[in-house]
């Protein structure tokens, strides 16, 4: 199979000193993404697409064999990562497709498989029990229904892809029926979000402060509809910078579309409008940013582009 020429950036991801590590799994469950799990006796980085550097497994790591490395990469490529996991085993593969399934990156799923069974032969594993395996797997949710976070990540912050079922997609809603939810993917808080999420790839991009959606009584369809949204409070949330380099990784790498963002009347919501600017400002792209003032009340008092 052939490939582009990958693009270079400077990434951060996890490292784990395999001598140091004991398996004891204190690091999974703060693994925002659900990107590390126990493999073999050793805490594994199952999926670099997941893994946005931001290092919460660290401080949990009673031996120190974790630690956040800042190097030049390859822009993500699902091909690179399956050979690099070959070598260290069936397990570590599986556990890394189910990932993929589980969150719905389809994509990088269908890839992987195209490249082991179309190097079955080569391979000193057996690909037929792998696919197997990842096929008949059931969702992550339920398998943690009953044993919590111990040993995925945390269901609640797990990025999730998901369509609307058909029942929901009733052209009007009225007072008698409950009104159906907009919302695309989860997570969506500014922190827990993975800029290189598949559902982020060319979409329109809602950013909205945390306030605007109790404030507002038809959120979902007056702004939500048709859009994948991140949440943040310019005034409460810390490490902005974060939030920052985040949104300049949507506009660059995750090529996002448009983005909108609606925030409240106060004065300390302005510095999420600002926020969005300077990402503009410093992206390599440059696209259409439409802002939106809620005020307390619930009624829009702006919606401009800027």
């Amino acid at each position: 199979m052939l490939h582009q020429t990958l693009k270079k950036m400077i990434r951060e991801i996890v490292k784990i000193d395999d001598e140091l590590c004991d398996g004891c799994g204190q690091c999974i469950p703060n693994c925002h993404e659900g990107a590390l799990q126990v493999i073999d006796g050793k805490a594994r980085l199952i999926s670099e697409l997941m893994c946005d550097g931001l290092g919460a497994c660290l401080g949990h790591c009673p031996q120190g064999a974790i630690e956040i490395e800042k190097r030049e990469a390859d822009e993500y490529d699902e091909v690179t990562v399956i050979k690099q996991m070959i070598p260290k085993g069936e397990n570590l593969i599986i556990a890394h497709l189910k990932h993929l399934k589980d969150h719905g990156e389809t994509g990088f799923l269908q890839e992987a498989v195209r490249y082991l069974k179309a190097n079955e032969d080569d391979l000193e594993v057996n690909v037929q029990a792998i696919i197997h395996e990842v096929h008949n797997s059931k969702p992550q949710g339920q398998e943690q229904a009953s044993s919590g976070c111990a040993s995925g990540g945390c269901p609640g912050s797990a990025p999730v892809s998901f369509e609307k079922p058909a029942f929901m997609m009733a052209p009007e809603v009225t007072a008698t029926h409950e009104a159906p939810s907009e919302l695309q993917q989860w997570p969506v808080q500014m922190h827990l979000i993975n800029p290189a999420a598949g559902y982020f790839h060319g979409a329109d991009l809602l950013v909205a402060a945390d306030c605007v959606a109790f404030s507002h009584g038809n959120f979902h369809q007056t702004f939500l509809k048709g859009k994948k949204l991140v949440i943040a409070c310019p005034k409460l949330d810390q490490g902005k910078e974060i939030y920052l380099e985040k949104l300049i990784r949507l506009i660059e790498e995750s090529n996002v579309n448009t983005i909108t963002v609606v925030i409240m009347e106060v004065p300390c919501c302005g510095g999420l409008s600002q926020l969005v600017q300077m990402a503009v400002e410093r992206a390599s792209r440059k696209i259409p940013v439409k802002e939106i003032v809620v005020g307390i009340r619930g009624d829009v008092l702006l919606e401009e582009w800027v």
